[in-house]
């Protein structure tokens, strides 16, 4: 006899036992609904499935952060043509953008233009009392092609720019200075004199010493290393370089360098397209063909990022006090700078060569503010008149003769004023044929004074009721021989000048307008524009100038030695004005001795002041640097930079590309 429950019961009891329902239970769910139910059933299950989804999504955005992301090819456009991507040559612009990217420097400039190590391992050991600099290399660094980097690549980069031969644009920077090998690590500097910004110099970019010993003086500057074979050792390497039909050069790629000793760079590709003009970038920006370029005017890029970069330079008009007669009066420099209207000026102007705002100094104690009456009152002073109503102001000045007849001179008289008597008569053949300049009053000399006074009668013999010459040199004879022999000594000192300046749009926008103030107070000024290469060449270089409206650049550490030190008065010194002041001079020579940064202030500021009073220059204005990128382009964050170039000193943190990574 069979016991216990029906199997059927067995399982309804197991089934009640459970707090969640059996599959098959589950399987005739959808049965038991009607259609009314099922709807509301579905509509909860659609709401949590949404729920769910978006409590994951701000579960992930809330727990992840957007990072840069490798990869892109960031489009760049420029201005010009390259030419040198060599750190030896490279001067123009569009040389100095390349050159920064490919080549690495023992000293770098960070985005907030401080000095810090590159190639260096860390700041340089200095003895000395500072004329002693020693650096100690990273170890395994690479050039390009994978050969090694040593202080043999510095000994010969600096070595090959001290060569006059090699005419490098920066042989200033290391005149005197001796540079020498320890071991293949470490290179050590030797100054004639302590110089506080010489780190600054040792951001120069180093060539390869395996690839340029092969190339002889007399090709370095036609080399293919020098632009289509360029091997540097910095963040980038030259991928691929296009030229036209004419040879110019249509674009440039480079490619992220595997091989650097630093933090690599987002961006795998930079390609660079060269434009003729600042309109032609422009079009290509807007056609969407390049991601940035930078601007001089004042035209924007609908939807760009505009990047204002602080640069420690500043245009001027320097005066050629040696040249010009005019211009080396300070009456006349004081005037033209009260006349010159600095609010005109499309950009943001100075009063000072240091740049006090940008290095954070005291303003100088005197400011040339724009007056035309106190232009017109100093003039006026001076002498200067509009006598014959003509527009242009003038001053009559008696020059110092540099000889002149003071003595009674006769036969048997001797010395010097008889040879300049000899000379004077000798320039009148009718008078002198013969033409003796013996220094001794002779016989022929005395005929030669009769023919003198007879051939001038009317103003010498007439007057004393004299027909016939005496042979002796009176008061009255020595008074038509200083008129005859010597240039007039009464001169008109015309308000008018020559203004020299480079052929560009911008610059000849600001000569016109200094053109047209300087008018106001009756000067007359004549406008010439060169190219940069006439400029310097022509021009700058043998200080062959009136007026020069050009920039100068100061660096990280301001040190306005080379455009201002009478010792630069010549090339390759900068000192435009040919300025010269014992007491500048002194100021200059002890701000680059000082490491102590309070002191080196001091200095500037007295200096600046001298500068100022002396009235050498117009200072004008500092341009800032705009740089355009699109919005794609992400990390650009520089605002202060020595050099245009140096906006790429952080590009490693530039990136085109994004991913989300957990916080």
């Amino acid at each position: 006899m069979k016991t216990g429950k029906p199997k059927h019961r067995i399982k309804q009891v197991l089934s009640s036992q459970r707090k969640w329902p059996a599959l098959w239970q589950w399987k005739k769910f959808f049965k038991v609904l009607n259609k009314r139910e099922k709807a509301v059933f579905f509509s909860f299950l659609v709401l949590a499935g949404i729920s769910l989804i978006v409590f994951s999504c701000s579960f992930y955005f809330k727990n992840t952060t957007v990072i840069a992301s490798e990869g892109g090819t960031l489009k760049e456009g420029l201005w010009g043509q390259p030419r040198f991507i060599n750190p030896v040559y490279a001067n123009s612009d569009a040389d100095r953008d390349l050159t920064e990217l490919i080549f690495s420097s023992l000293m770098k400039y960070s985005k907030d233009m401080e000095i810090m190590p590159d190639l260096a391992r860390d700041y340089p050991e200095i003895t000395e009392q500072g004329k002693v600099y020693k650096f100690y290399l990273k170890e395994e660094i690479y050039w390009q092609d994978g050969t090694p980097l040593t202080a043999d690549d510095i000994i010969f980069t600096v070595k090959t720019i001290q060569n006059p031969e090699i005419k490098s644009p920066y042989l200033a920077n290391w005149v005197g200075v001796k540079v020498e090998k320890i071991n293949d690590l470490t290179v050590k500097f030797t100054l004639q004199k302590p110089y506080a910004a010489f780190l600054e110099n040792c951001a120069l970019k180093i060539l390869p010493k395996h690839i340029w010993e092969q190339v002889s003086i007399e090709n370095f500057a036609v080399d293919p290393h020098n632009l289509e074979q360029s091997i540097g050792s910095g963040k980038y390497k030259i991928k691929e370089v296009k030229r036209d039909n004419s040879g110019t050069v249509e674009s440039l790629t480079m490619e992220k360098n595997n091989l650097y000793s630093g933090q690599k760079p987002y961006i795998q590709e930079i390609k660079f397209f060269f434009f003729n003009s600042e309109e032609e970038m422009i079009k290509s920006a807007r056609q969407g063909n390049i991601d940035s370029l930078n601007l001089d005017n004042k035209e924007k890029i609908k939807d760009w990022q505009e990047n204002k970069l602080f640069l420690p330079r500043y245009f001027a008009v320097f005066f050629n006090q040696e040249k010009s007669k005019l211009l080396s009066q300070t009456d006349v420099r004081l005037a033209l700078n009260y006349a010159t209207n600095k609010e005109e000026m499309p950009k943001k102007i100075i009063h000072s060569p240091i740049l006090p705002d940008f290095f954070g100094l005291e303003k100088p104690e005197t400011i040339y503010e724009f007056n035309l009456e106190k232009a017109e009152q100093i003039l006026a002073e001076a002498g200067f008149k509009d006598e014959n109503n003509d527009n242009i102001k003038e001053k009559t000045i008696e020059k110092e003769l540099a000889f002149k007849f003071k003595s009674q001179l006769k036969t048997g008289s001797e010395g010097k004023e008889v040879s300049e008597l000899q000379k004077c008569l000798a320039k009148l053949e009718d008078v002198y044929p013969e033409g003796t300049v013996s220094g001794y009053f002779g016989p022929k000399t005395k005929n030669a004074v009769i023919n003198f006074q007879e051939k001038y009668a009317q103003d010498i013999l007439t007057p004393f009721g004299l027909t016939k010459g005496t042979g002796t040199v009176g008061p009255s004879t020595r008074k038509k021989l200083n008129e005859i022999c010597f240039e007039d000594p009464l001169e008109v000192l015309e308000l008018k000048f020559t203004l020299i300046t480079i052929e560009q749009d911008q610059m000849a926008q600001i000569a016109d307008i200094l053109k047209k103030q300087w008018e106001k107070i009756g000067a007359e000024i004549t406008i010439q524009t060169y190219s940069l290469f006439e400029l310097e060449q022509d021009f700058i270089k043998p200080r062959n100038y009136d007026a020069l409206l050009f920039g100068e650049v100061l660096g990280a550490v301001p040190d306005p030695f080379p455009f201002w030190h009478s010792s630069q008065k010549t090339d390759p010194g900068l000192n435009l004005s040919l300025y010269e002041n014992q007491e500048a001079d002194q100021l200059l020579e002890d701000n680059r001795k000082s490491s102590d940064i309070e002191e080196r202030k001091e200095k500037l500021e007295d200096f600046q002041n001298i500068v100022i009073q002396d009235a050498p220059a117009i200072f004008l204005y500092s341009p800032d640097y705009s740089y355009f990128v699109s919005k794609k382009v992400q990390g650009v964050t520089s605002k202060k930079v020595v050099d245009p170039s140096k906006r790429f000193s952080d590009i490693e943190n530039w990136y085109l590309k994004t991913k989300r990574d957990w916080k």
